[in-house]
């Protein structure tokens, strides 16, 4: 008695977790759908893995749509990594076969396989399993961004992370000490070491310790990746110097009249020259990509429950 092989995949179509309503975790649907088909300028890319990313829960949620509106059905994921199986037409810069990452603002990653522009698109880096590199794009360019344009940081400059524990706290605790500031880090118990090992000088269990008093001496900027209520704001703003900054990525934190504090809220944009730069340390071994968990698509609702819960840390993949 053979074997039976197992059916064939129906041609044109792959899986994917795909939202019809706006909701809780339960309306993410783990559906076959048509595969998408390039169009001109843009290339099929078979995902090796997505990014799962606290926005996800946003889209999900329809709380992004004043951002980024979705038509529903979308598929969930905004940044992936892969390889090109088919061109589009007028597609020049890659070739089938080329390994890529990128930023998808208008989601999609979440499944078998995407279709994006050519030229929102940047090599993959050799340095690392390609399904690793989805890690990259969104939060990569959110650490890029906050730390150099907004934070304007240098050489020397005295830097508070808070809640360095996350995707994006990865990239910007290694830039951050990579570009030889004093990098200092909150992060809980279960990733403190994480932190410390992507370069922070010290660390901050804020679990134990309001942030003023860990502190001995008042920091440049801080950087602002968690979800803090309104009283921890004048806190953080208390401990940055007269003339510094507070940069965050969460919520709008409002510095006390007469701190002397310039505070900045931003949601990153794409870039792929910036997520190239990006790669390129992450081949020169000066970035390190730690990924936390790789998930099967098929849970990609649980994945979201636990994130609600506050029970995952680090970095998501989520793969096909």
């Amino acid at each position: 008695m053979t074997e039976e092989s197992p059916p064939a995949e129906p041609p044109g179509t792959m899986m994917a977790a795909r939202v019809h309503a706006f909701g809780g975790p339960d309306v993410i649907r783990y559906e076959r759908v048509p595969r998408p088909v390039p169009g001109p300028g843009e290339v099929l890319v078979r995902v090796a893995a997505a990014g799962f990313n606290p926005s996800d829960i946003g889209f999900r949620a329809g709380y992004m749509q004043d951002i980024v509106p979705m038509d529903l059905p979308f598929i969930l994921g905004s940044e992936a990594a892969g390889t090109i199986v088919e061109t589009g037409e007028g597609v020049d810069r890659f070739l089938v076969g080329d390994q890529v990452i990128g930023r998808l603002d208008g989601g999609g990653a979440a499944a078998g396989h995407v279709t994006a522009s050519a030229t929102g698109l940047a090599p993959a880096p050799r340095a690392i399993p390609l399904a690793h590199a989805a890690a990259i794009p969104v939060a990569g360019l959110t650490a890029w961004q906050g730390l150099f344009e907004h934070a304007r940081l240098g050489p020397g400059t005295r830097i508070l992370i808070n809640g360095a524990g996350g995707g994006v706290g990865m990239f910007a605790v290694q830039l951050a000490a990579h570009t030889g500031a004093h990098t200092i880090a909150t992060a809980g118990p279960r990733s403190a070491e994480r932190v410390r090992g992507h370069g922070a000088g010290q660390i901050i269990d804020y679990t134990r310790y309001p942030v003023h008093e860990a502190l001995d001496a008042p920091v440049d900027v801080v950087f602002n990746l968690a979800a803090i209520p309104p009283g921890d704001a004048a806190e953080l703003c208390g401990v940055i110097r007269p003339g510094g900054s507070l940069v965050s990525i969460t919520v709008p934190v409002e510095a006390p009249s007469g701190a002397g504090v310039t505070s900045t809220h931003f949601v990153a944009r794409d870039d792929p020259g910036q997520v190239a730069e990006l790669v390129a340390l992450v081949d020169a071994g000066v970035l390190r990509v730690d990924i936390s968990a790789a998930v099967p698509l098929a849970e990609l609702a649980a994945v979201h429950r636990d994130a609600e819960a506050g029970l995952t840390g680090g970095k998501t993949i989520i793969v096909p």
